[in-house]
């Protein structure tokens, strides 16, 4: 499968402030590909460094089979990009700055741009200064987004949109991901990762902690457990994450199913739940894991 974006040993220093270091990642080609982690975990030092805005300190980062510091005007012309804020001239009107972004491309995206406005329902007439934090969100996506480019590359790309528009934002994302183009996002809200991504990487404290298909990641965790009528003393080996409240036990097992049974034969049972964990709780067991390391 052809990879759109691939990182060697890819670091980033901050004088002696460690921003990302030997990340190894790949993204396919068609891909919707989630990056996740907490505020600072070097999300966007990584996009950034794709993204040629600010240099690596060693190793190095490929879009399109190309070396990004040596091919910085082809690779940006074929991506969308959009940061984690909306900043532009606030005595521009929206309109204008839609323009301006495709006349920095020298493209003409006149119908395409007027398509995505009506869709997000913005006023093109307006002036920047006097939108909110979401409408200003809404142009940042048309202007990434009105060239219709290969790659797409999202920096938490809902932040400030209300639900509506994020469900919008969304279908456009797939649509676009149907007609073949590629997508790289970070997020921090994990049940979007969960539902549209194809695949993900959890990165913490500048390191990735792991990089596979959700599907997968959901299925090498353990199970979620939720025990009705038990004892408070009830324990087996792998259980993890143990709460109880009064006769009702939930946590996540990672051992033998079997080990679990033979001890609730012992006891009255009232209800037994059994349940793959959601991306949040993974999220949480890697991160925590990580920072015990």
């Amino acid at each position: 499968m052809k990879k759109i974006i691939e990182t060697f040993e890819l670091t980033k220093y901050y004088g002696k402030h460690l921003g990302i270091k030997d990340i190894n990642l790949s993204v396919h080609e068609g891909e919707i590909f989630g990056f996740i982690g907490s505020n600072g975990a070097g999300k966007s030092t990584t996009i950034r460094t794709l993204l040629g805005l600010i240099n690596a300190s060693s190793g190095k980062a490929e879009i399109f089979d190309k070396e990004i510091s040596k091919n910085k005007e082809y690779i940006l012309s074929h991506i969308g990009y959009m940061p984690s804020e909306s900043n532009f001239y606030g005595d521009m009107r929206v309109g204008e700055v839609i323009k301006y972004s495709s006349q920095l491309r020298k493209l003409n995206c006149d119908e395409e741009a007027k398509k995505l406005v009506d869709r997000f329902e913005l006023d093109a007439k307006k002036k920047i200064s006097e939108l909110s934090l979401g409408n200003r969100k809404k142009v940042n996506i048309v202007c990434a987004m009105q060239h219709k480019p290969k790659l797409y590359i999202f920096d938490e790309p809902t932040s400030g949109l209300d639900p509506l528009m994020q469900r919008e934002f969304w279908d456009l994302v797939k649509e676009r991901n149907k007609e073949g183009a590629t997508v790289f996002l970070s997020s921090h809200i994990l049940s979007e990762v969960q539902h549209y991504c194809h695949r993900a990487a959890i990165i913490s404290n500048g390191s990735l902690v792991m990089t596979s298909a959700i599907s997968e990641i959901i299925k090498s965790m353990a199970k979620r457990i939720v025990i009705t009528g038990i004892s408070s003393d009830f324990y087996v080996e792998g259980i993890k994450n143990l709460k109880v409240n009064g006769d009702v036990a939930s946590f996540l097992y990672s051992g033998d199913i079997n080990m679990i049974l033979r001890e609730l034969s012992k006891t009255e049972v009232k209800d037994l739940i059994i349940t793959e964990p959601d991306l949040d709780e993974i999220f949480m067991y890697y991160y925590e894991r990580s920072e015990t390391r």
